[in-house]
């Protein structure tokens, strides 16, 4: 069970480094769980495809997980992992300053003014 007690472990450390370091409160927003539905209904298709037991592509040594697989065949440990990768991805990108927080590094900002004061020269 040593794929299962990995997966569970890897959810638990994503979590904590979300809820005691980073704080970034992307649990609490409703596009992160919108987001994550949309990325589980891929996993599914793709995963149900790769490890469905008529035809696997991928095997599973049976000693190492829980056995218990849901729907088409996928193990549960693969949807742990798979949170655990999403969120500390997401994470981090927040971390780094994610998308649309400002300029880019010499990009000049934005062009439109919002400001008071003299408009520069064109």
């Amino acid at each position: 069970m040593e794929y299962t007690w990995a997966s569970a472990v890897a959810v638990l450390v994503v979590v904590a480094i979300e809820l005691f370091w980073l704080r970034t409160g992307i649990f609490t927003k409703l596009t992160f769980w919108i987001s994550y539905a949309i990325i589980v209904f891929f996993q599914v298709v793709v995963d149900g495809w790769l490890t469905k037991l008529s035809a696997p592509i991928v095997l599973y040594n049976r000693d190492e997980n829980s056995g218990i697989r849901f729907p088409w065949d996928i193990p549960v440990e693969d949807y742990l992992f798979g949170f655990a990768l999403i969120v500390l991805t997401i994470l981090l990108w927040e971390r780094a300053g994610g998308k649309g927080r400002g300029p880019a590094p010499g990009g000049g900002g934005s062009t439109t003014r919002t400001g008071t004061g003299p408009t520069p020269p064109r």
